[in-house]
């Protein structure tokens, strides 16, 4: 997980540092403060950065050589005001240097995407953020991002807000593949049913989907279908790469953080996840919801003894995926299988809730 360090500020009140404190030590963030705050914060089984005292050691970059006999982790903070200033990260890194703290007043992106990519491994970078919504947009530049941000603030959920944005950020290797793991199982279609006019919507997102690649949505929370990307080279119209056409307004899709949600109720800005046939997953952002009126079709299908249903657009390019590949819903049968996700419970606005029983129909 990428690292939060929150900064307390000697001006806060007793009773706002204590909230704060608290919430980092909920949240396993590092602690950033004065020398003289160094001892009291201690006891409190929090890790501790300061100037000469603590956990970790904040020192001057220009006086690496004389203080690199410290035997505990160093972290210097280096201000990125102009392209010199990089240099200065650069040397810190090969001097070995723990941590670097890019403290970027006037811009954000560019200097840390150039920075991200000429010392990356080489040490931990750490981006001054004001809020969670900096520190996202820090976790995923240059699609690889910082290894933890620092935050000043006074707000205990803001710090628990950045925790989650750093728990929850996908962008690097071993990240997609410790955090986005679901399993499919298989199911098998017991009927179909050709439905009037109803209102459907297409999931055009900002990302390109490949062969195997789709979005998980039902009727039921409890079994979702994954319907495939507009790709491949069987469709019989042009391919659009970055849409699904997912079904029924009404239905569930599957989002980040395994939470679902109403297909009604996504707009562009919005974050689904796209699903392959082995399970990975990735978190993508829709460009726009496109709603409108199509025939429609009653699909229905069996696990464990038990019928979940999706209700999709009745039309060729609409599939759904089999242990064959995709599958145009003009095309199934009954006892055809396909791949779905089969979950236990009932969900409360969109979080699973195992324990929970529910009839769903």
């Amino acid at each position: 997980m990428r690292e939060v360090w929150v900064k307390v500020e000697d001006s806060l009140s007793p009773i706002e540092k204590e909230k704060v404190i608290e919430a980092c030590k909920q949240n396993g963030c590092t602690l950033l403060v004065g020398e003289n705050e160094v001892e009291k914060h201690k006891i409190r089984d929090v890790r501790v950065a300061s100037r000469s005292k603590g956990d970790i050691i904040i020192v001057n970059h220009r006086n690496l050589e004389k203080i690199r006999e410290e035997k505990k982790p160093l972290c210097v903070e280096i201000t990125i005001e102009n392209k010199s200033c990089e240099a200065q990260v650069r040397n810190a890194a090969d001097k070995g240097v723990d941590y670097v703290i890019l403290n970027c007043p006037d811009w954000k992106i560019i200097p840390i995407e150039n920075i991200i990519a000429e010392t990356l491994g080489k040490t931990k970078l750490l981006a001054k953020v004001k809020d969670s919504k900096e520190a996202k947009l820090a976790f995923e530049t240059l699609e690889l991002g910082v290894d933890g941000v620092v935050i000043t603030t006074s707000d205990p959920e803001e710090v628990t807000e950045t925790v989650r944005e750093a728990s929850t950020v996908e962008t690097r290797r071993t990240e997609k593949v410790q955090n986005s793991k679901i399993d499919l199982d298989l199911a098998k279609i017991t009927a179909l049913k050709q439905l009037g006019i109803g209102t459907r919507a297409c999931i055009d997102t900002c990302d390109i989907m490949v062969e195997g690649e789709g979005m998980l949505v039902g009727s039921q929370s409890s079994g979702l279908f994954l319907v495939h990307a507009e790709v491949g080279t069987d469709l019989k119209s042009d391919p659009r790469p970055f849409r699904v056409n997912a079904g029924a307004v009404s239905l569930y899709i599957l989002t980040p953080g395994n939470r679902t949600r109403y297909i009604s109720e996504l707009s562009a800005g919005d974050e689904v996840l796209i699903v392959d046939k082995q399970g990975n997953t990735r978190s993508t952002i829709i460009g726009r919801v496109k709603i409108e009126k199509r025939p429609m079709i009653l699909v229905e299908a069996k696990i464990d003894e038990k019928t979940i249903k999706t209700i999709l657009q009745n039309a060729e390019t609409i599939r759904l995926v089999s242990p064959e590949g995709p599958k145009s819903v003009t095309e199934l049968n009954t006892g055809d299988e396909v791949l779905v996700q089969r979950q236990c419970g009932g969900r409360h606005f969109g979080v699973l809730v195992e324990e929970e029983s529910v009839i769903e129909k």
